[in-house]
């Protein structure tokens, strides 16, 4: 007969006689005996430990009288138990309408009733002992199978003693519990009792986790509420919730699933443990993956980006744990939550992508940078994908099989296309990027009216974004031909900076300086050398080279061009000299080291003149496609 019609039998209470035990007969065998000497084992120990829980003041309050010593009257108690149920199923076989089987009946609620509470003291109890962090850092087999079935009469004292230093008591107490909830929990179910069992057990622990949950700092937000946050808020709260999910994967649940799978680990029993633990965590979970889904439905702007990508990587460098630790077909959901969190977010992410790269393209300011600095957008863009870099490893996923912008070959192809795709992605990604802010740069140098300032504009930004690139990730990812081919673009730059800048300045002097010349025309040379000289380091001393190593090359180089013209000039004709208050060649590095500082006269810095308007225009846009 199933157990479920065994507890159908009701039973009014009342007292038993001994004599209610049949008396021996002539006809009865010696499992009879065995069966009914089984019963009467029972009922002396099971009406014994109720008498004692029954008058206990609060027996919530401290240990049970089964499971707060040694383990000799527990094995006693839960073997009683076990022979009880073997006596009842022989009776039933023999005479369903039995009296003793009746009373039997009512022992074994008896005894139901004291392991229910026995298993929600020790629960309660060893709270700490219990807790998450404690399992998951042993694994459910660590504990001895002589604590759990209690198949010896050795006190888990003697047990630990044997064990000697090599755990520590938080461990052992840990060990005491779970073997003690084992045993109450196989009891219980291989009686019929499961249904019980694991009310008390869900109750218990759904409690404690949930408790875990709130004290890590996920709280339950709508995102009605998430949408009005200041985005500083939000990262607050974002930042709160990588570091729970990070306990709660590899301590919280993971701990949790351990302690389940130990407590249910009888093998008709695992899908008890499933469901006990699918119910345990469902809420938890389901509150857990909440922020990051509302995270991601929040507005996409580009800054958001980085947050959301932090969101992004902890789930996908937790998720081999979260799919061990919700493996199960009832858990199922808990993984789908995970999985769904990542999607959106890397929807958003995406749309952010698109959103940061249309608003470098709608950048339309038009008043150029003093001294021909460096340009804010290119600092923004360039702080951006150096950010950006830092997450190449998820970014490959996310933009995988995303709509790329057309990178022309001749311009860029990544050096890791054949090795790893996913880099591969996004270096090109980010590789189109920066073509698309250098060609709104150059764009931005036809504002200047001086050629030679808007060639050091150019020459500043190249300079920035090459060294960016070099100093970040980014270098890693781009590779050293792209690093070579922009180095190349500054040098470039730096030479038609130079050629037009100083033109004025050569221009005043023979193109043979040692060619023969009356001392009137030595003394005019003198002279609009002196004039242009002068100027022009007037005028570029309000310039800028933001970069201090590029500066000191940039002056060795100007000077060196200029001091060798110059002085080939001043000793071929130096009796000449005498006449003309001019500079000698030794001087030229004394005007040459307060250019390009930024810090001079700037009423020269747009100075115009139509031809020099003409010659900037007819420069080619050199990043246009």
């Amino acid at each position: 007969m199933p157990r479920k019609g065994m507890r159908s039998v009701f039973y009014k209470p009342s007292p038993f006689p001994s004599s209610s035990v049949p008396p021996s007969s002539p006809q009865r065998t010696f499992s009879d005996s065995l069966m009914q000497e089984n019963i009467e084992t029972a009922e002396f120990l099971i009406t014994k430990s109720d008498s004692v829980t029954n008058h206990s003041s609060s027996s919530y309050a401290k240990p049970g009288p089964l499971f707060s010593g040694t383990r000799f009257e527990a094995k006693q108690y839960l073997n009683a138990v076990k022979g009880l149920q073997t006596a009842m199923k022989h009776l039933l076989s023999q005479d369903p309408t039995s009296k003793t089987l009746v009373r039997s009946q009512f022992l074994m609620q008896l005894a139901m009733k004291t392991l229910q509470k026995e298993l929600c003291q020790i629960l309660s109890s060893n709270r700490e002992h219990l807790d998450p962090e404690t399992v998951s850092n042993r694994s459910s087999t660590d504990t001895r199978s002589s604590f759990s079935d209690f198949d010896d009469e050795i006190s888990v004292d003697n047990e630990f003693r044997i064990a000697g230093n090599s755990i520590s008591e938080t461990e052992r107490m840990s060990m005491i519990a779970m073997a003690d909830l084992k045993a109450i929990a196989d009891c219980m179910i291989s009686s019929g009792y499961g249904k019980e069992c694991v009310k008390v057990y869900i109750t218990m622990r759904k409690s404690i986790v949930d408790e875990a949950l709130y004290h890590l700092g996920v709280e339950r937000l709508s995102f009605s509420r998430v949408n009005k946050m200041d985005w500083e808020v939000v990262e607050l709260k974002v930042k709160t919730w990588l570091n729970a999910l990070k306990v709660a994967v590899s301590t919280l649940f993971h701990g949790e699933r351990i302690l389940c799978d130990h407590v249910f680990a009888a093998a008709l029993e695992k899908r008890i443990a499933e469901s006990c633990f699918a119910e345990i965590t469902r809420d938890s979970t389901a509150l857990l993956f909440g922020l990051p889904e509302m995270v991601a439905k929040c507005n996409k702007t580009p800054e958001k980006i980085f947050k959301t990508l932090d969101l992004y990587e902890a789930i996908s460098d937790n998720w081999p744990q979260i799919e061990s630790i919700f493996s199960y077909q009832s858990t199922s959901r808990a993984r789908s939550l995970a999985v769904n969190s990542m999607v959106k977010l890397g929807d958003a992410i995406r749309a952010m992508l698109s959103e940061f790269e249309s608003s470098i393209q709608k950048e339309s300011s038009k008043v150029p940078v003093p001294a021909g600095g460096v340009h804010p957008l290119a600092r923004y863009v360039l702080n951006y994908v150096t950010f950006l870099a830092d997450y190449s490893g998820v970014l490959g996923n996310i933009i995988t099989d995303y709509p790329q912008s057309p990178l022309p070959e001749n311009y860029y192809r990544s050096p890791m296309r054949n090795e790893n795709p996913l880099v591969s992605d996004i270096s090109e990604r980010i590789a189109w990027l920066i073509l698309v802010v250098l060609c709104k740069i150059d764009a931005k140098a036809e504002l200047y009216n001086d050629v030679a300032l808007s060639y050091l504009f150019l020459v500043n930004n190249m300079q920035y974004v090459v060294e960016k690139v070099r100093k970040s990730n980014l270098g890693f990812l781009l590779g050293e031909d792209w690093l070579t081919k922009h180095k190349l673009k500054v040098e470039e730059y730096v030479s038609k900076y130079e050629r037009v800048g100083w033109s004025k300045v050569l221009s005043s002097l023979p193109e043979n300086p040692t060619a023969e010349m009356t001392a009137e025309q030595v003394r005019a040379c003198y002279m609009n050398f002196n004039a242009a000289f002068q100027e022009t380091c007037r005028k570029q001393s309000a310039w800028v080279v933001t970069d201090p190593k590029l500066r000191k090359e940039i002056k060795i180089s100007i000077g060196s061009i200029v001091v060798s013209r110059y002085k080939k000039f001043y000793e071929r004709h130096r009796s000449a000299w005498a006449p003309v208050n001019g500079f000698k060649p030794e001087d030229i590095g004394n005007y040459l080291s307060d250019i390009l500082y930024g810090i001079g006269d700037s009423s020269h810095s747009y100075s115009t003149t139509s031809s020099c308007h003409r010659s900037n225009r007819g420069r080619r846009n050199r990043y246009s496609l």
